[in-house]
């Protein structure tokens, strides 16, 4: 997306949200239906339940809808919202008793699919999977596109967090790719 495609989509979410502030639902709608896919494909890395991401997105705009009047235009509305739908994911997660998708890939069956980019994406996935919950976010925010600061502003971090949440990561995803793809003396000789 080029610069000025994102000031327009930015100056249209600022509408949209000025209008939300005043009780408009069919500004709410506009907003909803420009982000659902969006927030779905996000929310997805904390849970493979439809019904959950449902259930989350529903509760961010019901969040949006309540406190349009108090965003501030300080960061660009995308960062908020994002944000938000963070937020409620993970609160959602620990009512549940629930940990965002995780797991121990022992017990799942591996697609095999004979095309190598995604093989490759598949096995990227199993990685990003195994990384902690802050890490993860930090990382697939980052190779979306988002700035360091916009994605501190939708984890609620400083800075220096967001880089150090992608730095270990980075180290993390490292150590445990080999693994994934049946290297094991790889990760043995990095730890040596």
């Amino acid at each position: 997306m080029d610069a000025r495609a994102i000031r327009c989509s930015r100056e249209s979410d600022t509408q949209l949200l000025i209008a939300v502030a005043a009780g408009n639902r069919g500004a709410l709608e506009k907003l909803y239906l420009g982000y659902q896919r969006r927030l779905a494909r996000f929310l997805w890395r904390f849970t493979r339940c439809r019904e959950s991401i449902e259930e989350i997105t529903n509760d961010t705009f019901m969040v949006i809808w309540r406190n349009a009047s108090r965003f501030r235009f300080a960061s660009a509305p995308s960062s908020w919202i994002f944000g938000i739908a963070y937020r409620t994911a993970l609160k959602s997660m620990r009512q549940e008793g629930r940990h965002p998708a995780t797991g121990d890939f022992g017990d799942r069956e591996q697609a095999v699919d004979p095309m190598p980019e995604t093989e490759m994406q598949d096995w990227l996935a199993h990685g990003l999977e195994r990384l902690p919950d802050e890490q993860r976010t930090a990382l697939e925010l980052a190779y979306a596109g988002y700035p360091l600061a916009q994605i501190g502003e939708i984890t609620g971090v400083p800075i220096g967090t967001v880089k150090a949440r992608l730095f270990h990561g980075r180290h993390n995803l490292r150590r445990c790719l080999p693994i994934l793809g049946g290297d094991v003396f790889e990760l043995s000789a990095e730890i040596e």
